[in-house]
């Protein structure tokens, strides 16, 4: 007897002091207002300097009055959303049981909160997951009875589609009926209502332009539910799964606002403002201050997609370009495709896409930075460019002219971009130690390849090649920052609709020793001086770069007659052309492809990613300071080549031409003497003003 009384006391106890918790919470609950569950704020963007560039949300919805909410479309919000809505107050005890239930038991999880309290979190708070306190919990209960109290269900339904984003710009389910059909909610057949009740959980995963098959999928489980819950019969079922997910669908509507150049950009703004409020662009009302330099952004897109600065072969080239800010991260101008269809707006951007290959530039970051970072080579180390073979293979690694040119040092077979002292430094560094450096500079490989000593593709079915236009600017970034990586960012500052205001840093980390950053620096200058890259050069300014040229394998060439033409004619060709060059103060990455990869880039149209690259770069360093880079103190230069002072090629103030480190015969070569001079030149740190030509 007393140990029951004992549990009832103590359960009492809990009882008692979990009310109190939950009503001490609810003292700055906010107050239920039928314009707050009525109204969808638009969200207001601005370049870096403040100056407003997109207003989304204003003109993309139209309200749906109770009496025009269809039986139909109800039935199938309510079966894939909240099967208990007719029966709950505004929480569902029975669903939230339910809902731990699964959660202990399987991989995914599920949530438990009612349609109504989906309403109340669109309304009224933050849908990020850290923000699910148990105070905002029970707010969001409290709001959410108070709700049920005041307004029927079929307002409150009609609140929800009213307040949902349904992709594409559009919020609203009666705005979608018509943008997706032209139609109004009453005259969307069982399939139409199903795919726009399917939408909401996820409106850029399941859009029925770009995602079809996942879009499909959604809606027939929508289907599924609305069987099993008996508002369909299995004939109508079937019917709808079967019918096509663009039956009846219309184009994307043209973008009433002007900001089409900012469209791939806006597309990862949104993305970022996501992953860090929980927030919803196209309904919260939000001040989203971006890092976007528009005058960069609007030369870039104009560059691209206009013929006043570069010639481009066709209209059909696509591009892919990104300028980062060297000491911060900050992305100040990207464009993810060229002449993009006037009807898309915020579509895919091609800028963070990694299924194209970015060829020999991995070679700095793969490769030669590795081996001096963690073996401490010179820029003078030697490697013979001889007949050789992938390791542990009987592929024979092949280069543009199917020659070798002999011993060579490291800086000279990345003038030239040779490919066999390529791979012979990664088998020396070795493939951990080279992923290992990648993951520094925020490139991350499951696996890495002795191919990726010359490529980013990791051969996998997906072709995937881990590695996008941003990635490796703000990757190359970390060469111009003295070794230090800045993890890419869009977005610096975001102001609620209630005033308060967060900033976002950039995140800083050190990816390598500032003299291996100085000495890879070094010798891509020179790869614009006098190798691959001259076409990027802008005469005076302090800049360094690496050119990349994708492959077709045989098998690829075997599809198409038109490379077969050109293999027969040894034109040199490749699905994906590339640049990659950096000043103190940018970094920008430069893409050329078509869509399809099996049509080639061939050698004469090579020049596009370098004239991009020049025509930006000269423009936005007209505005910086165009200072050179300066020489750590653990480097020492000797005629053209950099040595570290600890290393054992550099002795007693001379050079020797044995090294510390024995590599394996076939790859490091030991003959010969690099060229050393009497006295090392100390370099100047010069500053001067550079003006770009017009």
């Amino acid at each position: 007897m007393k140990i029951f009384l004992t549990l009832f006391i103590l359960g009492m106890g809990s009882v008692i002091f979990g009310a109190a918790l939950f009503f001490y919470y609810l003292k700055d609950t906010p107050k239920l207002l039928p314009e707050t569950l009525e109204a969808t704020a638009s969200s207001k963007f601005f370049d870096k300097d403040g100056n407003l560039i997109a207003d989304l949300g204003k003109e993309h919805r139209e309200l749906l009055k109770v009496k025009e909410m269809s039986r139909q479309l109800a039935d199938a919000i309510i079966s894939i959303e909240d099967q208990r809505f007719y029966k709950h107050y505004g929480f569902d005890l029975i669903r939230i049981i339910g809902s731990i239930l699964h959660n202990l038991t399987h991989s995914s999880t599920q949530g438990g909160s009612t349609l109504t309290q989906q309403l109340i979190k669109l309304s009224y708070f933050s849908t990020k997951a850290s923000d699910q306190t148990l105070r905002r919990k029970a707010q969001e209960v409290w709001l959410a009875i108070q709700l049920e109290r005041r307004s029927s269900k079929s307002e409150i339904l009609t609140y929800y589609a009213n307040k949902v984003y349904m992709g594409n710009g559009i919020y609203g389910m009666k705005t979608a009926a018509k943008s997706y059909y032209k139609k109004e909610i009453k005259d969307l057949t069982l399939a139409q209502a199903a795919l726009l009740a399917g939408i909401v959980r996820a409106p850029s995963e399941y859009n029925p332009y770009n995602n079809q098959e996942i879009a499909k999928k959604r809606r027939n489980l929508v289907l599924l539910t609305m069987l099993e819950a008996k508002k369909i019969t299995k004939n109508e079922y079937e019917e709808a799964k079967n019918t096509n997910i663009d039956d009846d669908i219309q184009v994307p509507r043209e973008d009433r606002q002007n900001f089409k150049q900012y469209d791939p950009y806006l597309v990862e703004v949104i993305k970022e403002v996501k992953e860090k409020t929980g927030k919803n662009v196209w309904t919260d009302g939000l001040n989203v201050y971006t890092n976007v330099d528009s005058k960069a952004q609007e030369r870039l897109y104009n560059i691209i997609n206009t013929d006043t600065y570069v010639h481009f072969p066709d209209e059909k080239m696509q591009i892919a370009a990104t300028l980062i800010e060297v000491q911060t991260g900050k992305v100040r101008a990207q464009i993810g495709g060229r002449k993009i269809p006037e009807n898309i707006s915020l579509g895919s951007n091609r800028a963070t896409q990694n299924d194209r290959d970015w060829g020999s530039t991995m070679k700095p970051m793969v490769d030669y930075a590795p081996a001096i970072e963690y073996l401490y080579y010179s820029t003078a180390q030697t490697f013979n460019d001889s007949k050789h073979y992938y390791p542990g293979t009987q592929d024979q690694i092949l280069d543009w002219d199917l020659g070798y040119m002999g011993v060579m040092s490291m800086r000279r077979a990345l003038i030239l971009s040779r490919n066999v002292p390529a791979v012979r430094a990664l088998e020396v560094v070795g493939l951990e130690k080279a992923k290992e450096f990648l993951s520094k500079v925020g490139i991350i490989y499951p696996e890495l390849f002795y191919s990726n000593a010359i490529s980013s593709s990791t051969h996998t079915k997906d072709n995937k090649s881990g590695v996008s236009s941003l990635k490796i600017a703000a990757a190359y970034a970390a060469f111009a920052n003295n070794g230090v990586f800045n993890q890419p960012i869009y977005v610096e500052k975001i102001i609620y609709s209630d005033g308060i205001e967060e900033i976002y840093k950039p995140k800083a980390t050190r990816a390598m020793q500032e003299a291996t950053a100085y000495m890879i620096t070094d010798m891509l200058k020179d790869v614009l001086s006098e190798g691959t890259g001259k076409g990027a050069k802008t005469p005076g300014l302090y800049e360094a770069g690496k050119t990349g040229t994708s492959s077709y394998s045989e098998e690829d060439i075997k599809k198409s007659a038109e490379l077969t033409a050109y293999a027969s004619q040894n034109i040199i060709m490749g699905p994906d052309e590339s640049f990659v060059g950096y000043t103190p103060c940018y970094s920008l990455s430069v893409l050329s492809g078509y869509i399809n990869r099996l049509t080639p880039v061939v050698q004469e149209d090579f020049h596009v990613v370098t004239d991009i690259y020049r025509q930006l770069m000269s423009y936005v360093m007209a505005q910086a300071k165009n200072k050179d880079w300066e020489k750590p103190k653990e480097v020492i230069r000797y005629g053209s080549e950099l040595y570290l002072k600890n290393s054992s090629e550099y002795v007693g103030g001379k050079s020797t031409s044995k090294y510390n480190y024995t590599a394996p015969k076939s790859t490091v070569s030991s003959t010969s003497e690099s060229t050393i001079y009497a006295s090392s030149t100390e370099e100047n740190n010069t500053e001067n003003t550079f003006s770009s030509e017009e």
